[in-house]
């Protein structure tokens, strides 16, 4: 899967590049930056045009929130670095899924209409019985997105589906629960994305600006989005003792924050790896890729049944094989979430960073966090240990730009 890495610099007169990088993270990440539109800058060579933005297939589509500046080249390419990191801002560019991936989802699309490899995307999408209830509909109701595969619609509540209607950024008129202020060509790029990929609406409904723990949403533009820009957690594995620390413990921090939280929904992942969790330059750490989170709203509790959850269609298999099946949201366990960073992330930061007998008690508190066969409160209570011991070996620098210098008069450090 491809990775491109671009960056801008507001000195706009250096030379002009592409890089491309590959990399097995979930979708194709673009990092660039945003110029002011007062910064006046040079013609480059290159453009984004109408197919890689994927606005020719609109609308099937994320949005169009973000077009002009893509075209007014504000967001560009840039091989020039500088190391004036001032003059930098820095964002992502992302697809819901690989290149690949969406042109099979096409593919599927027209031969489900006929057997004939190209069509009209919409045309054929608009025709399906999905949309002509969406069309009818004046509230997104639990029926509507029976059978997609996002982990967030598995069993969704009344409350979230209103959530997401009301705070939908992809419109100017966002704000009411009912769907009267989204047009067609609105309720088909919203189903069209939350069948492909929840993320960015997760980034909408849940901001970053409201203290969750996602980067901020910018925009879309066809089938790319565009996010605040952070560094993988990947890249910290390497890091010193102190640094391990603070990640360690803001990853626990999160997961803890996404089980119990003041709008009462429990988040949860069905799989975590190497790109999930991301790092601003400030050190503070964020979700990365939300389209593996699952949300069971804890208020009204669930709304579907496992029956309804077998409901199949084409927007089904958009971004999954549609034979699939998906666990019960009933089976989901509390530290599930809690368990996965256990095992599959926290080894890779701590292991072989510390000296003894700190090094020791950190494994046996991992041992026991990763140990899917033990009882909740076990794994919770060896969370806790750890989180507890993790915080003791806490520094105070400007490493830690989210928390310094607060930090220094504080008695915790």
């Amino acid at each position: 899967m491809g990775l491109w890495m671009y960056y801008l610099c507001s000195n706009a007169l250096g030379l002009l590049t592409l890089f491309q990088f590959l990399t097995l993270s979930w979708s194709p990440f673009l990092e660039a930056a945003i110029l002011p539109s007062s910064v006046p800058h040079v013609k480059p060579s290159y453009s984004f045009g109408r197919t890689f933005l994927g606005l020719d297939k609109c609308n099937a589509c994320i949005g169009t929130s973000i077009c002009k500046k893509f075209f007014k080249e504000e967001i560009s390419y840039s091989g020039n670095y500088t190391d004036d990191a001032k003059s930098w801002r820095l964002v992502e560019i992302s697809r819901l899924t690989t290149k690949y991936q969406h042109d099979q989802a096409d593919k599927r699309i027209c031969a489900s209409l006929s057997k004939a490899k190209s069509c009209s995307i919409e045309r054929v999408l608009r025709k399906t019985e999905r949309f002509q209830k969406w069309l009818k509909a004046k509230r997104l109701t639990p029926d509507l997105v029976q059978g997609l595969p996002s982990p967030m619609l598995r069993c969704p509540s009344q409350r979230l589906l209103d959530r997401i209607v009301r705070r939908y950024a992809e419109v100017p008129d966002a704000g009411s629960i009912y769907m009267d202020h989204l047009t067609d060509r609105d309720k088909l790029r919203l189903l069209y994305t939350l069948s492909v990929n929840a993320h960015p609406i997760l980034l909408q409904i849940f901001p970053e600006a409201e203290g969750w723990p996602f980067p901020k949403y910018l925009g879309s533009c066809g089938r790319l989005i565009v996010t605040a820009s952070t560094r993988p957690l990947k890249e910290f594995y390497s890091s010193p003792p102190e640094v391990a620390a603070d990640l360690a413990l803001q990853l626990l921090s999160i997961v803890s924050s996404m089980r119990n939280n003041d709008m009462n929904y429990f988040f949860y992942f069905i799989k975590v790896d190497a790109g999930t969790f991301g790092i601003f330059n400030n050190g503070l750490l964020f979700i990365r890729d939300a389209g593996t989170l699952g949300v069971i709203d804890k208020q009204e509790g669930l709304q579907m049944t496992d029956g309804q959850q077998e409901y199949n269609d084409i927007f089904s298999c958009l971004a999954s094989d549609c034979q699939s099946t998906f666990p019960s949201c009933n089976s989901v366990r509390e530290k599930q979430s809690l368990i996965m960073v256990c095992q599959e992330l926290l080894p890779k930061l701590l292991q072989g960073k510390f000296l003894q007998p700190v090094q020791e008690k950190i494994d046996r508190f991992l041992r026991l966090c990763a140990d899917s066969f033990r009882a909740d409160q076990e794994v919770s209570d060896a969370a806790g240990k750890l989180m507890e011991l993790l915080k003791s070996l806490q520094s105070c620098d400007s490493r830690f730009a989210y928390r310094y210098p607060d930090c220094k008069y504080s008695d915790k450090y």
